[in-house]
């Protein structure tokens, strides 16, 4: 069944593999915590082992320049319908929620050094906030 929604998470192309990985799993962290109805049911094998459950959709992951990223940015921020996590290159300088949250706090928003986004909302918008980005090799 496909969604009428989409979870869309674009990170900076120039970051390291590390950073990359780390930004796509706080950002989606940040998708489930801000919508507990993307998560199903958690998962069990034939051992009766269970699993964490996870998103009942796809989550898509795109490349972007930094100036891609700034654009998504101000196309996402600027509708009401869509959801938006930032990760920010300062917090790849701090080790707690408390500090990354005052990382952000502390710039205005056309100032934040982006190296990630995620977004969530409805399809049609989200393929527009993202129209012409590379799905992340």
């Amino acid at each position: 069944m496909r969604s009428n929604t989409k979870i869309g998470i674009v990170v900076r192309d120039d970051l390291a593999a590390w950073q990359r990985l780390n930004v796509t799993a706080f950002l989606s962290g940040a998708v489930a915590g801000g919508d507990p109805s993307l998560i199903g049911e958690p998962y069990e094998d034939a051992s009766g082992n269970r699993y964490l459950p996870m998103f009942v959709q796809p989550v898509l992951v795109y490349a972007a320049s930094a100036g891609q990223l700034a654009a998504v940015h101000a196309r996402a921020v600027a509708r009401d319908d869509i959801r938006a996590a930032v990760y920010i290159e300062d917090m790849f300088k701090t080790g707690n929620d408390a500090d990354n949250r005052a990382t952000v706090l502390a710039r205005a928003s056309d100032g934040l050094p982006l190296v990630g986004l995620a977004l969530h909302g409805p399809r049609n918008p989200v393929d527009k906030i993202l129209k012409g980005l590379p799905l992340h090799p």
